[in-house]
């Protein structure tokens, strides 16, 4: 979901280092941060997923008979969360996805339990388009949790996205504490 005309930033393939190691399981622990949203057996798409920081720990959360879909915009990235994958016997429960620039590309019959944006809603040119399709992905009642880093998303910005993903249907059902920067939980 990244247009090259925005004005944005997609954090690069080339830094995904920073994105998964030992001091960030210590600051943001995937387990700590989504553990509560997440059933054996449940369908769930890591949106920005990155190297697979939270897709692999949300993998082992879904067993065997659930499915995670790690959907990223860089190739790369992916190929990292298939490595980690295979290391750890998880392949069976996470797809990868190449989204395109503008469009998440999902099949629609995807139907999520969980949905997961975490520091990635500000990298998109659209966010309200953005939510449009998180939403035809999300079951009913399902969960998506939203979080986006304080250096980066101003309050006042902040409460523009929970407002515009409510003007189309999306219900506030919290805003947790502690999830690693301003967050909200929806749901459809």
């Amino acid at each position: 979901m990244y247009n090259k005309e925005f004005k944005g930033d997609v954090c690069s393939h080339s830094h995904s280092f920073f994105l998964d190691n030992f001091i960030r399981r210590i600051l943001q622990n995937p387990k700590k941060i989504v553990g509560e949203y997440i059933r054996q057996g449940d369908t769930v798409i890591d949106l920005g997923c990155g190297p697979g920081f939270f897709s692999i720990d949300m993998a082992k959360m879904v067993g065997d008979t659930g499915k995670v879909y790690s959907v990223d915009l860089q190739k790369e990235m992916l190929d990292d969360v298939k490595i980690k994958a295979a290391k750890q016997n998880l392949s069976k429960q996470i797809v990868v996805h190449n989204c395109g620039q503008d469009k998440i590309g999902l099949n629609e019959e995807v139907q999520a339990d969980f949905i997961l944006a975490f520091y990635m809603i500000h990298e998109t040119p659209d966010p309200i388009a953005f939510a449009k399709q998180v939403k035809q992905l999300l079951k009913k009642g399902g969960k998506f949790l939203i979080v986006e880093p304080l250096f980066h998303v101003s309050k006042k910005k902040f409460l523009t996205i929970c407002e515009d993903f409510k003007s189309i249907g999306f219900s506030v059902l919290d805003t947790p504490k502690k999830k690693g920067g301003r967050s909200l939980l929806l749901t459809i």
